[in-house]
């Protein structure tokens, strides 16, 4: 399976770097999913449980708040206020 690098971070600096096989969450239309290859874009999130899943088929959740997510072709980011892993 493919996997890109994911970076979440807040104002509080990076907490969390790592390469993963998809990542989930809710977008400002709407719930959505990323995985390596998907088209570069920009949107903003909503508060809500962000899914990450590994390759290996091990899964991280965390509760975010507002954000920012920017998909680029090798890498995406995670902007958001605050985030609390389960």
């Amino acid at each position: 399976m493919s996997t890109f690098r994911l970076t979440v971070s807040t104002p509080d600096g990076d907490k969390f770097k790592d390469d993963v096989y998809m990542i989930s969450l809710r977008g400002c239309e709407g719930d959505l999913a990323v995985m390596a290859g998907h088209i570069p874009f920009i949107t903003s999130v909503k508060p809500c449980i962000c899914k990450i899943e590994f390759d290996n088929g091990d899964e991280k959740r965390g509760r975010i708040e507002d954000g920012l997510l920017t998909v680029g072709s090798e890498s995406v980011t995670l902007l958001t206020s605050s985030v609390n892993w389960e």
